[in-house]
Parts: structure tokens; C-alpha cells; sequence
């Protein structure tokens, strides 16, 4: 057991210190709407999603730097049909100003549309770098992957920590979002113990209605078992309420040890909107900080 210095409520605020989220392309206006809540420099990742194209990409990434806050536009390895389509999304980014930190992804495609299979490969192609990339984020997995297995999710983010150190480009995990605080900081450890050390942003669902994240759930392989439900506070009876990651967070807080877990920060997957999720974050921090 490791001794606090901070309530349960007071060790949550710090964890929600320098948090990031996530917006898709066509959500500047939401983001413009949200902006005057988030703390300026804020990372907010810009999803590279099939159904928007490169100029709606751009446009994000330039409407995130242009608010006051850090774009990480999202590379998807399987969704480049080729390395000057790599390059010219690069080369773009970097004239925005707009290239510092990217987030590289494998992508939904089951078989790659280019030369690149996975993150790694984008990694090790050394274009990153090239193009002015100083930080890069990769995926973790706590509670596994639809159609990839244990073994091979541990190796390939042991690849890519690898990859990163051999570059000197400093990087980040963002892990997939849960509803049970106890695999997270289990994989965590686990992490630690296989010699990655790199920073760990936990996934954590934005407050959304109970029908939206339960679908999100099924799609992604997490878990929402009748008792992680009711551990996070979803109702699987009553779908058409809404859900905030109050219990999670404070689950979170309680557990962390810096000592075993190394430094843990939280991203925010916005599915109930940029604004809700702005709101939320800006609602527990003040109920949170102690009383002067």
C-alpha cells in the first residue's frame, strides 16, 4: 500500500491535469462551442477517419492550433495507400505548423491499403522525424483486442516503445477507454514490468447516454459485465439515460500509485460531444479542489 497526502476527490484532480481529447473533422464548431472551457494548450487528437478526407483532416489540426491548443492529428498506417500520400499529409501538417505530435494508429482495414501494416511501420519509416514529428502516441489495449491476441498486442507495443527510443522521439500510450478502473491499472503495471515506461493517457469515456456507450463498448470488445455496470454507474435497464465517468475516475485516483504506475495522465473519447465532455471535466476539477 503506498500512503496519500491528498483525498480520493483530491488525487482525482490531479490526475486530470494536462488531460486530452479527441474530435473527428467535422467537429470544429463543436470544438469553437467547447473552447472557452478547456485550459489553453489542451492535446486534442483530430481522428483520421475513412469517411473524411485530407483537406477536412487539415482543417481540424489548423482550427485546434488556431483556438490555443495542441493538435495531434491521428496517422492510420493501413488507411495511406502509399508513401507520397504519407509524405504529402506530413508535408502539409508541417506547413500548418501543425506536425509537433501526431498519434499513429494500425486502422480498421483488415488488409492495409499501402505499404504500411501497422504503427510500427510508420515508425520505422523515418518520415516522421523527417517532417518536424517530436512526440508520437501509440495505442494500449487493457482489456485486449477484438482480433488481436494478448501475446501479440505486448509485442508490438514493446516494438513500438523500442522503435520511439531508438529514434530519441519521446512518446505516449493512449490506452482504449474501459468502464472498470481495476484491468487498466493491472496493464499498466504490467507495462512497467516489461520495461515500457512511456507516459500513460487513460482512456475514459466522456459522459454520454448509456445506449451510445454500451455500443461503443460492443464495437471496441469492453467489457460491461451487470457488475462493471453497475461499478461505473451504467444502468442496463434504463438505455436511455446518460452515463459520466465520476465513479471510474475516482476508482482511477484511488488505486494509482506513481511508484508502480509511472506517470498517468487521462484521454477523454468525446462521444457524448466535445462541449459535454468540456463541462464535465471543468465541473468535477472545481469539485474537486480542496477549499482554501
Amino acid at each position: 500500500m503506498h500512503s496519500r497526502t491528498t483525498s480520493p476527490g483530491g488525487a482525482a484532480g490531479l490526475l486530470l491535469e494536462d488531460f486530452s481529447l479527441e474530435m473527428t473533422g467535422k467537429d470544429v464548431p463543436a470544438l469553437e462551442e467547447a473552447g472557452r472551457l478547456l485550459p489553453g494548450g489542451t492535446r486534442v487528437n483530430v481522428t483520421y477517419l475513412g469517411s473524411e478526407g485530407l483537406a477536412m483532416r487539415l482543417t481540424a489540426a489548423r482550427a485546434v492550433k488556431a483556438l490555443g491548443f495542441e493538435p495531434v492529428p491521428h496517422v492510420s498506417a493501413r488507411r495511406m495507400p502509399s508513401r507520397a500520400a504519407f509524405e504529402e499529409f506530413l508535408s502539409r501538417l508541417r506547413a500548418d505548423g501543425t506536425s509537433g505530435q501526431v498519434f499513429a494508429v494500425g486502422g480498421d482495414p483488415a488488409v492495409p491499403e499501402g505499404p504500411y501494416e501497422d504503427a510500427l511501420a510508420l515508425i520505422r519509416s523515418g518520415l516522421l522525424e523527417q517532417y518536424g514529428v517530436r512526440r508520437v502516441g501509440v495505442c494500449g489495449y487493457p482489456e485486449g483486442h477484438p482480433v488481436i491476441t494478448g501475446p501479440r498486442l505486448w509485442s508490438a507495443l514493446e516494438q513500438k516503445a523500442a522503435a520511439l527510443a531508438e529514434r530519441g522521439i519521446p512518446g505516449h500510450i493512449i490506452t482504449q477507454f474501459g468502464f472498470d478502473p481495476d484491468p487498466v491499472l493491472g496493464w499498466i503495471e504490467e507495462a512497467r514490468e516489461r520495461g515500457i515506461h512511456l507516459p500513460v493517457r487513460v482512456g475514459v469515456p466522456g459522459p454520454a447516454g448509456v445506449r451510445k456507450l454500451l455500443g461503443y463498448a460492443g464495437r471496441f470488445g469492453v467489457g460491461t459485465s451487470a457488475a462493471i455496470a453497475r461499478k461505473y454507474g451504467l444502468s442496463l435497464t434504463h438505455l436511455m439515460g446518460t452515463a459520466g465517468p465520476d465513479r471510474f475516475l475516482r476508482a482511477l485516483a484511488d488505486g494509482y500509485d506513481p511508484q508502480r504506475h509511472g506517470t498517468v495522465k487521462l484521454h477523454f473519447y468525446t462521444f457524448g460531444g466535445l462541449r459535454a465532455t468540456a463541462e464535465w471535466v471543468a465541473g468535477f476539477r472545481e469539485a474537486s479542489t480542496p477549499a482554501s
